[in-house]
């Protein structure tokens, strides 16, 4: 497969910025998602990369040549859109056949490559159907099938799954992933459901308003993020963030304030904090403490119970966004009581004035 180079890249509508700069080295088989919210940018990067968009300056290289002059058919990728683009006249064979005749392949080279598609994606039965007689996995399934028989360099997909139900998502996010290892493909995927992206990625691109916002492993990401942006992006529910102030600084530690009720020793330093200043403090649902004795607590009423089997958020009364927290699925915790919350030093991010976290 193919290693791709995106150098400095960036792109206007107009005098609209749309793209800023971008520079991403995507290593040969790896499965890469771009996420972020509508109009970031994610699906015009992916347009550029396939070649269906112009790029103002910078350059795309794929396997070692740069691409930004080339045609979307002479750069060797295969595109999934979030419509399925089914021709509704052709059987599903002749649908996922279609580019290999327009190749003039011969018959016995397009039977072979359809039939190895359509066992990889388990759709044999359906190879005489249109694809009215097909669900809207099964379509989706028949899209897919099309770009691998094409054998590309290099997979892209455009928010494939938006289309279907939960239930059908879950499902083909599992087929793409055996996908994936089976075919040892440099697959790009556009979405703005951060769920797919932690599941499906060996390395995420989190994009924001044209800029990339971090890139790097989906844990890596959940656990260490650079930025409110992407702590309260990556993870659902996202982030708890609590406006405070550093209330004094040591050599080993910084102690904040949690919500006038108690101070915490937070273990992340920064040579251009200062006692006084004003910080954000961030943590996951499931790192707060429920009733438990901890250095730092609050005290609250719970407002909503989300009950949802393996797991139960509660939302408890604060200033501003209410702070969430997980608890067992089984608790006996209800709306109306009053819990005590306890914050892990170890567990909560600190971010400055301008959003970035202190390293």
């Amino acid at each position: 497969m193919a290693d791709i180079n995106i150098n400095t890249v960036n792109k206007y509508f107009g005098d609209v910025h749309v793209i800023k700069d971008i520079s991403l080295d995507i290593k040969s088989q790896s499965f890469t998602v771009l996420v972020g919210p509508s109009g970031c940018g994610k699906s015009t990067m992916l347009r550029m990369i396939a070649g269906l968009e112009d790029i103002n300056s910078g350059t795309i290289s794929i396997d070692g040549q740069i691409v930004n002059d080339l045609p979307p058919k002479q750069r060797n990728i295969a595109m999934v859109f979030q419509s399925y683009a089914l021709y509704p006249h052709m059987t599903v064979f002749d649908n996922m056949a279609f580019g290999l005749k327009l190749e003039k392949r011969s018959k016995d080279e397009i039977n072979d490559r359809v039939n190895e598609a359509a066992r990889i994606l388990q759709i044999e039965d359906y190879l005489k159907r249109k694809p009215k007689q097909l669900s809207g996995g099964q379509r989706q399934r028949v899209a897919i099938g099309r770009a691998i028989t094409r054998k590309p360099k290099v997979f892209l997909f455009d928010e494939p799954l938006s289309n279907l139900d939960a239930a059908l998502r879950v499902q083909m996010r599992v087929e793409l992933a055996k996908l994936h290892n089976e075919l040892e493909a440099t697959m790009i995927y556009v979405t703005h459901d951060q769920t797919e992206a932690m599941t499906l990625a060996d390395d995420i691109v989190v994009l924001d308003t044209g800029i990339v916002s971090q890139k790097g492993s989906p844990m890596d990401l959940y656990k260490n993020p650079n930025n409110m942006f992407v702590g309260g992006f990556i993870g659902s529910p996202k982030m708890n963030f609590i406006n405070t102030k550093i209330t004094s600084k040591s050599n080993n530690s910084t102690e904040v304030d949690i919500l006038g009720s108690s101070k915490i020793s937070v273990p992340k330093l920064s040579a251009s904090a200062s006692e006084g200043d004003n910080v954000t403090l961030g943590i996951r649902p499931e790192d707060l403490l429920v009733n438990q004795e901890s250095d730092g607590s609050w005290e609250s009423k719970v407002f909503v119970v989300e009950k949802l089997g393996s797991g139960t958020f509660l939302y408890l009364e604060k200033d501003g966004e209410p702070l969430v927290v997980e608890t067992e699925g089984n608790s006996n915790i209800k709306v109306g009581d009053s819990v005590k919350v306890g914050f892990p030093s170890d567990r909560c991010h600190l971010f400055d004035s301008s959003n970035q976290a202190f390293k």
